[in-house]
């Protein structure tokens, strides 16, 4: 008998591609703290970020093939499919009267389940919460307004063209503010 607690992650999305349920569980229990976390951050409010974090975890039993198992990083690609369906909503809830607003599996597949670059270092629960002070350090360093411009980016899911004129700055310019800040907290995290 398998003892889901003592997998590994990526054994965890193995059992979950051959459709077991524990492990689906499992990784519901060891994730969904921080995902939730996430998922406020970016929801307008509590009942929505419940209903999206099931989904999410939904879209893992699913579309489990999309997960690139030779990668390995499934904190990363949970943390990256958490936001985009977050941001999703949150994107549903600011459009105009009479735009089209559909959401089917070809939708679902490009915009919503994340693609990983192939560089991005693999990262596990553990790492990421022991690594989380130092990542809160270095955005400490960054100005008020590299802040809020990484803040509307990641955490609200402006466009440039939605950030350019919300700000009303051309788009070249949030362009290198986004840049500068990116740069800026990677420099910080590396200590430089």
């Amino acid at each position: 008998m398998t003892i889901y607690k003592d997998l590994i992650d990526l054994e965890l999305m193995t059992r979950i591609a051959k459709y077991e349920s524990r492990a689906l569980e499992e990784l519901y229990d060891r994730y969904s703290s921080i995902l939730y976390s996430l998922i406020k951050k970016i929801s307008p409010d509590e009942k929505t970020a419940e209903i999206i974090l099931i989904e999410v975890f939904v879209i893992v039993w699913r579309k489990i093939e999309f997960f690139d198992f030779k990668a390995g990083n499934v904190y990363t690609w949970l943390i990256y499919l958490a936001r985009n369906r977050a941001i999703d909503s949150l994107r549903r809830t600011r459009r105009v009267a009479g735009e089209i607003d559909f959401y089917e599996d070809k939708y679902e597949n490009y915009f919503i389940i994340p693609l990983l670059d192939k560089d991005i270092d693999s990262l596990d629960l553990n790492t990421a919460l022991s690594i989380k002070p130092k990542i809160e350090n270095a955005l400490d360093k960054l100005t008020d307004s590299q802040k809020y411009i990484l803040h509307l980016a990641f955490y609200e899911g402006y466009t440039l063209v939605e950030i350019s004129d919300l700000l009303k700055i051309p788009v070249e310019s949030v362009r290198e503010k986004v840049l500068t800040a990116s740069g800026s907290l990677r420099d910080n995290l590396l200590g430089r």
